[in-house]
């Protein structure tokens, strides 16, 4: 009698990986799911796919590390600030320390062969394969017929013959066999990873030249609000909307200078980075009291606090305009 195998997939929470676990489970398999998080995507999408899909689902922070990878990717970027073959190729190679513990047989994807350009063409998946140090333990249940069998497929621990041959950028197959398989609710392909958006992958590109030992708690202040370049490596994060200024006045850490306008609706500002000196301290105050209710013009008190220290700044309201040239 053939031996229950134990697979370890990696899902993003798109079709494709529901997919991949829809297929496996036509097998008789044990199958956990994980799905990686860091500042740049969240593992949500990934927990709901392991709920639609009925498997336990673990959510494990790489976020150091990715950040870390990202500073200088071997394999490049991709149209913006995306790493797409090195981000692949960590993922996997974080999962094999989780297969190792799990005393798992393989690990599996729902990557299809020729769907993205960067990071699903055969060169690509054989680059990350390796990277992850389990050559031939690596399953893609939507392209597996397309590609050589893996050491579980050899086997006879996964059959080949019950996994499928996609390929492509086309998404018929794919629609198909959600409706087959009943699956109504799931995300449309891409838009899961900030760094393929422009505009913020431009600020993080700043943010890593003006501050190369940024960690992720640096990164998390691009996610909200007005950015200010303020010094070499000093910069300041304005709220535009009250929940925004809840969320950064939460999220401060003690080396962070936090400044509001008591006195006046206003946002609350952030300064962080290094060398934050009593002048940029100052000109931050000039920049929250600019996007304050304050009438131009007019002088006020800022009060700024850094862990236990705090302090007040008097400062004339002398406009946003002054402070154009220094948003990030």
């Amino acid at each position: 009698m053939r031996r229950r195998g134990k697979g370890i997939g990696l899902l993003s929470g798109g079709l494709d990986s529901i997919l991949a676990v829809k297929v496996l489970q036509e097998q008789p398999l044990e199958l956990l799911g994980i799905t990686f998080f860091t500042p740049f995507f969240g593992p949500e999408p990934g927990l709901k796919a392991g709920r639609m899909t009925g498997i336990p689902t673990r959510a494990v922070d790489i976020g150091p590390v990715f950040l870390e990878m990202l500073k200088n990717p071997p394999h490049g970027y991709g149209r913006h600030m995306n790493p797409c073959i090195d981000c692949h190729g960590l993922m996997l190679r974080e999962a094999a320390g989780i297969l190792a513990a799990e005393g798992a047989d393989f690990l599996f994807t729902g990557e299809v062969v020729g769907q993205r350009p960067m990071s699903q063409r055969r060169a690509a998946m054989k680059i990350v394969e390796k990277m992850s140090g389990l050559s031939g333990r690596i399953l893609r249940p939507l392209s597996a017929k397309l590609l050589e069998p893996t050491v579980v497929e050899l086997e006879g621990i996964v059959e080949r013959e019950k996994l499928l041959d996609l390929h492509g950028r086309g998404r018929k197959r794919q629609m198909e066999l959600a409706a087959r398989y009943g699956i109504r609710d799931f995300p449309q392909p891409g838009g899961g990873c900030m760094l393929t958006k422009e505009g913020f992958a431009r600020k993080v590109k700043e943010l890593l030249a003006m501050l190369p030992e940024a960690d992720t708690g640096d990164v998390e202040w691009l996610k909200w609000g007005r950015h200010f370049r303020l010094g070499a490596s000093c910069l300041l994060t304005v709220g535009r909307s009250k929940s925004e200024n809840e969320r950064l006045s939460a999220m401060a850490r003690p080396g962070d200078v936090v400044l509001r306008v008591p006195s006046h609706p206003g946002p609350t500002g952030i300064l962080f980075g290094k060398a934050k000196r009593r002048a940029h301290v100052h000109m931050a105050s000039m920049i929250v009291a600019a996007y304050s209710d304050v009438a131009l013009g007019e002088r006020v008190e800022v009060h700024w606090r850094q862990g236990a220290e705090q302090g007040r700044i008097p400062v004339k309201n002398v406009g946003k305009e002054p402070w154009a040239t220094r948003l990030l």
